[in-house]
Parts: structure tokens; sequence; C-alpha cells
């Protein structure tokens, strides 16, 4: 699209009608009468795209990397009593390292992007102790490629 906005523009410049832009171009005079009036008023930097749909990422590609490095030193050398990796616990990170809060339910999003995983610790044997292991079946992980075995 802006590669036609800018098609336009070359035509405006050369003093061709807007009808017969909007006919070479297969757009409606609509759309060149819009085109034409921003590019009066702001140049070719009113052609320009908008850019992608959506709101932009709240923690960018350098403060991924940051948390990346954190979340690899462990939860422990973040003052948390364990080294397990929980989603409350990461929001709380993000929150530290870049000023932007996150629900701990969203989080995972984040640890997506940084192609983290989850991973379910197994359940413990019927002679062990149950309490204990109630709730904490299970921590983030960096995705690792596994080795294949030859045959």
């Amino acid at each position: 699209m802006e590669a036609r906005r800018m098609e336009a523009a070359r035509r405006f410049a050369r003093g061709e009608p807007q009808t017969g832009i909007a006919q070479a171009l297969g757009v409606s005079r609509v759309s060149v009468v819009r085109w034409v009036r921003a590019w009066r008023e702001e140049g070719p930097a009113g052609l320009k795209g908008a850019g992608g749909p959506g709101f932009k990422p709240a923690v960018d590609g350098r403060q991924l990397v940051q948390l990346d490095r954190a979340l690899r030193r462990g939860a422990r050398a973040h003052g948390f009593d364990t080294d397990r990796w929980t989603l409350p616990r990461i929001a709380i990170l993000i929150e530290r390292l870049t000023e932007v809060r996150y629900h701990p339910a969203s989080a995972w999003k984040v640890m997506r992007k940084l192609n983290w995983h989850f991973e379910s610790g197994a359940p413990p044997g019927r002679e062990r102790d149950v309490a204990p292991y109630r709730g904490r079946h299970g921590t983030w992980r960096k995705r690792t490629r596994r080795k294949v075995r030859r045959r």
C-alpha cells in the first residue's frame, strides 16, 4: 500500500488528474483525494504506512535479552527462597527489570517469546509424603534442542 501511495505522490507532482491516478493505480478516487490532502499537508511523510496492527510490545528486544539472562541466573539470585520460577515470580522480575507490570497470568507470553516452556514435574510416588509437592509440580525451563541418537 505504501508503494502505491508513493507512486500516487509522484503522479501528483507531475500534475496528473486525481481521477487518472485512481484509475491507473486501481483505487477509489476518495482514496486519492485523501492521499493528496495528506501529501499537501505533510509531504511524503504523510503517505507513510502506519505500521503493524495492534499495540507495540511493552517489553522490547533489549529488555528480553536482559530478562533471559536474569532468568538463567535462577530465582534465588533474585531473592526468592527456592530456585523455582513461577508466573508470579516471573511477573515480579519483569517489573523489577523493565518497570513494566505484567499480570502473573500473562507472564507466560513473555516466557514463550524467550523460548522457555513449563516443565511439569513427575508426581511423587505412593510411599512419599505428598504435602510438600502440592502446588509445586513444575517450573519454567529454557527450551533446548534434544540430541538425536543415530542408530
